[in-house]
């Protein structure tokens, strides 16, 4: 499977840190803290061998929590593949205390309401055990300086604080990152302009879609940006660490490389009628006043950057629409410009709303020269992902990725969870982690002031 070329293919390193026993087989077992988000669900879309199937909940009571005890449910009981997950549940006014107490489990799983994210992961850090969270894990300055404390006590206690980056494991992403590390194809990353930049991520997210084949039920808190975060704080987290993952693989970066030029948010109308589709009330909680305007719902987060990385710009933008044409899915657009091609990443109409990577020849050279050298570069590529070939189309070529190799956003979360899981059994992370996490995090709070 897909996945396993991305993942650790077996764990044999025990663990020796947050509670862990060291044994022949080494055990997970996963606490789940005030589940707001369907995210928090994903994660358990599938088993894990080395993760316990009894996990332990706690939250406070109420629809978040039904919603998320109802996913997992759900994956338990569908006929094909059926999970076996065995849910404990603690819903006391003190669930936060009460879990640190206990201790039932070695590692937290957080996706809910961001406005309380990043008091979670201090204090589950602060207590030696392990946290794997949702994005974003911080989404003003005041959050930034928390996480920062947080990943310093981290370390110190030789736990991993890792967020879930989804995107990293989309199929014509990935293609997009090793075609950009051959100088035969690509060349070199351009520095761009603030009108060209070297980089450019767009995305468009949809407040009503479906998931696990079902529509999705939406909080009304996720319609405040002080409770889910702004767009470029939000989904530009995914976006934002792209630029970095694709830009700069492997690389060690510092706050000092990042220059924020410019940065704008704006918001999506959501009608009374539209609201209640996609969360079921009746009208408007009192919270969600203040961007009420003639009865409309006006949620600002929409949201663009311009910056640059190591010199070379970059630009991000995240858009949400109510919900997207017949057919389409949450849609993804990538540039990177080199000096020698143009990768392109196209998710619209004509792909079908399916991402499709294209690579232009901006190198002088005629195609046929150009395209040995793409030919070359893809039979290397191969040896470690097979199957990806390219077909000739009108002033590029199209990169043919087989179905085998393609997974999507909810497929993504296992992929995520795995490779967090090997991190877990070697007891570290990649030494580039951590500082780029800061890093990107960074980024997005100086266009949260930018913006401003």
């Amino acid at each position: 499977m897909y996945a396993r070329l991305f993942t650790a293919a077996a764990v044999a390193v025990c663990f020796q840190s947050a509670g862990m026993a060291q044994t022949a087989k080494p055990t997970v077992r996963i606490m789940t803290l005030d589940p707001g988000h369907y995210h928090a669900a994903l994660v358990q879309k599938e088993m894990y061998d080395q993760v316990d199937p009894v996990v332990h909940v706690y939250a406070p009571p109420g629809e978040d929590l039904d919603l998320h005890l109802q996913k997992i449910d759900l994956f338990n009981t569908r006929p094909d593949n059926p999970t076996r997950w065995i849910t404990k549940v603690y819903t006391g006014s003190d669930y936060l205390e009460r879990m640190l107490r206990d201790r039932p489990g070695n590692l937290v799983v957080l996706a809910g309401n961001k406005s309380r994210t990043t008091r979670y992961i201090l204090e589950c850090v602060k207590a030696g055990l392990h946290v794997l969270s949702d994005k974003p894990m911080a989404i003003n300055p005041r959050h930034y300086e928390m996480l920062l404390e947080a990943f310093k006590i981290a370390e110190e206690k030789n736990v991993l604080l890792y967020d879930i980056m989804t995107e990293r494991y989309e199929i014509t992403t990935i293609m997009q990152r090793e075609l950009s590390m051959v100088p035969e194809v690509f060349g070199r990353l351009q520095t761009g302009t603030p009108d060209q930049p070297a980089v450019t991520k767009e995305s468009v997210h949809h407040f009503s879609k479906t998931v696990a084949g079902k529509p999705l039920k939406r909080p009304a808190w996720f319609f405040d940006v002080e409770q889910e975060g702004e767009g470029l704080n939000d989904v530009g987290t995914h976006l934002a660490d792209l630029v970095q993952w694709e830009c700069f693989p492997e690389q060690i970066l510092k706050t000092d490389d990042v220059k924020m030029l410019s940065a704008r948010r704006w918001s999506t109308a959501i009608a009374p009628e539209q609201f209640k589709k996609v969360t079921g009330l009746d009208s408007f909680p009192d919270f969600l006043k203040k961007d009420i305007k003639e009865g409309v719902l006006h949620v600002p987060g929409n949201g663009e950057m311009i910056y640059t990385l190591k010199g070379h710009y970059a630009k991000v933008s995240v858009a949400w629409r109510f919900e997207p044409p017949p057919g389409a899915e949450d849609t993804h657009y990538s540039i990177m410009r080199g000096s020698r091609a143009n990768l392109i990443i196209e998710q619209g109409p004509r792909q079908k709303y399916k991402p499709v990577l294209y690579v232009e020849n901006r190198s002088g050279e005629p195609d046929d020269v150009f395209q040995q050298k793409l030919e070359a570069a893809l039979k290397r590529i191969n040896e470690r992902i097979p199957g990806v070939t390219f077909k000739k189309g009108e002033g590029n070529w199209e990169i043919v990725i087989p179905d085998a190799l393609k997974t999507n956003h909810e497929q993504h979360f296992a992929q995520v969870t795995e490779k967090y899981l090997s991190f877990l059994a070697q007891g570290r992370m990649p030494a580039w982690e951590v500082p780029n996490m800061i890093v990107k995090y960074y980024t997005l709070m100086e266009a949260y002031k930018a913006s401003r």
